[in-house]
C-alpha cells in the first residue's frame, strides 16, 4: 500500500480480516520513477515524485493486438481524441464559449436538472474520445521501443536492476506469499478542479493504477525472476504479483488486470476479493462519522453518491488531519489505531546495506510528506493569505488555477472546505512528526548530504524523533546533527 494516510484505515481493516495478512507501506509510486504514455498520446505524465525525474518511458499498448490491427486502433482513437479535443476546445476558449452557450446551451438542460436533482452518472470513457471497448484492453508495454524519438520500454538487464531495487526497498527480498497485492490508490470526483489533490502525491498528483500494473507486470515476467535468482533474491515459482486500485472516496479496491492470475492462483485471488471487501465496508464504518454520513442508509451507496455528487464540495476529507510519518517496520505500529492521520512507511534498517532505503525514505517521501501537511497547516492557519478561501465561489481560469468569485489572483493551497467542515476544523495545524527507526548515525548522515532535509529538520519545519531497539522514542533532533534524549528534550522545550 501507499504510505498515504488514508490507507493507514483500509489496511488496518484488511489486517483484522485474517490473520495470514501482512501489509506494507510504501510509497504509491513503488520505486518506479516512470513517465507513462497513455495510448494514442505523444506526451506522457510523470508517475513519481515532484523530487524525481523520470527515468523510463511506458507506453499503453492493446493487448493481443497485430501490427496491423493495432495500426488501425491508433488512428481510430487518435482521430476520435482528436474530435473530443476540438469540442472541448470550442467549449472553453475565452471567445467561443460564448457563442457555444448562445447556440448549444438549450441541449444541456436535461443533463443539468438530471445532475442537479440527482448524482451525476459515472465517467464516461468516451466523454474523452476512447472507445469502452478498447480501454479493455490497454495495458503497460515494457518491450523496448521509441515514441516521437523517445527511447521507450526496458530491457531485460534494466527490468533484472529496477525489479531488484524496487523488492530491496521494499523489503520482499523473501517470505513471499503466493499472492501479493501492489495497491495504488487514486480518487473519485466530479465538477473538482482540486481532484488531483486527492490522488497520490507519490505518482506526481495521478492516480496510481499506472506504477501498480507496470510494477507486477515488472515482477511477474519469468526472464526477471531468473535475472534475480543470478543477483540472489530467489521468487518463489508460485508467486504471483497483482495490481490494485484504492479508491479513497469510496473505500472501493479494485484488482487491475485479474486476468494475468493463472488459474492455479483462483482460488487466492476469490480469497483476496473477499477480505477486500470486508475490509472497505470497516473502513467506510470508520469514515463514516467524520462526513456525516446518515445511519439509516447504507453507507457504501452514499459514499459512491458523494463521488458523483457535483455538488459536493467535500466528496472525502483528504489527508486532513495529517500529523505523523512513521518509517519503522509494520510489526511497531500494527496494534495501534492511528486514525488515519499517519503516512506509514514500512522500515527495517537491519535489511538496509548501506542505508540506501534510508536516504530513499528520508529524501522523497519524508519530503512529500512534510510539503503535504504544511500545505494544510498553511490553508488551516491563515485560509485568506495561505489558502484558497470558499470553494463554493471559485472559478476555473484556463486550466491553470482558480479564482474566487469574478476577479482577483489566482488563489494558491486548499480552500477552506478541505480543512473545515462547516462547524469545526477537521484538520489540526501541526508540523509533521517523523518518527524513524534507524540508527541515529545513519539518520545524521543524511540529514548531512541533503540540504532539503537538513532545511526541514534545523529550521524547526517537522519534529524528527529517532525509536529505540525496543520500539520507544528514545532521541529527538534538535539541529546541528545534535540528538538529545526524548525526556531532556520534552523538559527543555516546557
Amino acid at each position: 500500500f501507499c504510505i498515504d494516510v488514508r490507507s493507514e484505515v483500509f489496511r488496518r481493516a484488511l489486517e483484522t480480516a485474517s490473520p495470514d495478512i501482512e501489509t506494507i507501506g510504501f510509497a504509491g509510486f513503488f520505486g518506479l520513477a516512470i513517465d507513462y504514455v497513455p495510448f494514442g498520446e505523444m506526451a506522457g505524465r510523470a508517475q513519481c515524485p515532484v523530487l524525481l525525474r523520470p527515468g523510463v518511458t511506458i507506453r499503453e499498448t492493446v493487448r493481443d493486438a497485430g501490427p496491423a490491427e493495432a495500426l488501425g486502433l491508433l488512428a481510430c482513437h487518435r482521430l476520435r481524441r482528436r474530435a473530443a479535443g476540438a469540442w472541448s476546445a470550442f467549449r472553453q476558449a475565452a471567445v467561443s464559449s460564448f457563442a457555444f452557450v448562445e447556440a448549444m446551451g438549450l441541449t444541456f438542460l436535461g443533463r443539468l436538472a438530471r445532475d442537479g436533482l440527482g448524482p451525476a452518472l459515472p465517467a464516461s470513457v468516451a466523454a474523452g474520445g476512447g472507445d469502452p471497448v478498447l480501454a479493455g484492453r490497454l495495458e503497460p508495454s515494457l518491450e523496448p521501443g521509441s515514441l516521437a524519438g523517445r527511447a521507450t520500454g526496458i530491457d531485460i538487464e534494466g527490468r533484472v536492476r529496477m525489479a531488484a531495487a524496487v523488492l530491496e526497498a521494499m523489503g520482499l527480498r523473501d517470505g513471499l506469499a503466493r499472492l501479493v497485492l501492489l495497491a495504488g490508490h487514486g480518487s473519485t470526483t466530479t465538477n473538482n478542479p482540486y481532484g488531483s489533490g486527492l490522488d497520490c502525491g507519490a505518482c506526481g498528483g495521478h492516480a496510481g493504477e499506472a506504477n501498480a500494473r507496470v510494477a507486477a507486470r515488472l515482477l511477474n515476467d519469468p526472464s526477471v525472476r531468473a535475472g534475480l535468482a543470478l543477483r540472489g533474491i530467489a521468487v518463489p515459482a508460485d508467486t504471483v504479483f497483482v495490481g490494485g486500485l484504492h479508491d479513497t472516496t469510496t473505500d472501493a479496491l479494485r484488482i487491475l488486470d485479474p486476468r494475468d492470475v493463472p488459474a492455479s492462483h483462483a482460488a487466492d485471488l476469490a480469497r483476496l476479493v473477499a477480505w477486500l471487501a470486508a475490509a472497505g465496508e470497516l473502513a467506510r464504518g470508520e469514515r463514516a462519522p467524520a462526513l456525516r454520513l446518515s445511519t439509516d442508509r447504507p453507507i457504501d451507496a452514499q459514499m459512491r453518491a458523494r463521488s458523483r455528487d457535483w455538488s459536493e464540495v467535500r466528496p472525502e476529507w483528504g489527508l486532513a488531519g495529517c500529523a505523523a510519518f512513521v518509517a519503522a517496520p509494520r510489526h511497531r505500529t500494527r496494534d495501534i489505531d492511528l486514525g488515519g492521520r499517519a503516512f506509514l512507511h514500512s522500515y527495517d534498517w537491519r535489511r538496509d546495506e548501506g542505508f540506501r532505503t534510508l536516504e530513499l525514505v528520508m529524501t522523497a517521501p519524508m519530503v512529500v510528506a512534510s510539503w503535504i501537511s504544511l500545505q494544510y497547516y498553511g490553508s488551516t492557519v491563515d485560509n485568506r493569505v495561505f489558502g484558497a478561501g470558499n470553494k463554493v465561489l471559485h472559478n476555473v481560469v484556463g486550466r491553470l488555477g482558480v479564482i474566487e468569485g469574478n476577479g482577483g489572483d489566482l488563489r494558491a493551497g486548499l480552500p477552506w472546505q478541505a480543512v473545515h467542515d462547516g462547524e469545526r476544523l477537521v484538520h489540526e495545524p501541526l508540523r509533521l512528526t517523523v518518527v524513524i527507526e534507524a540508527p541515529i548515525t545513519a539518520i545524521n548522515e543524511v540529514i548531512a548530504r541533503h540540504g532539503t532535509v537538513r532545511q526541514l529538520a534545523d529550521h524547526g519545519w517537522l519534529h524528527l524523533l529517532a525509536l529505540d531497539d525496543d520500539g520507544l522514542i528514545g532521541q529527538r533532533y534538535v539541529g546541528g546533527l545534535e540528538w538529545a534524549p526524548m525526556r531532556a528534550a520534552m523538559a527543555e522545550a516546557a
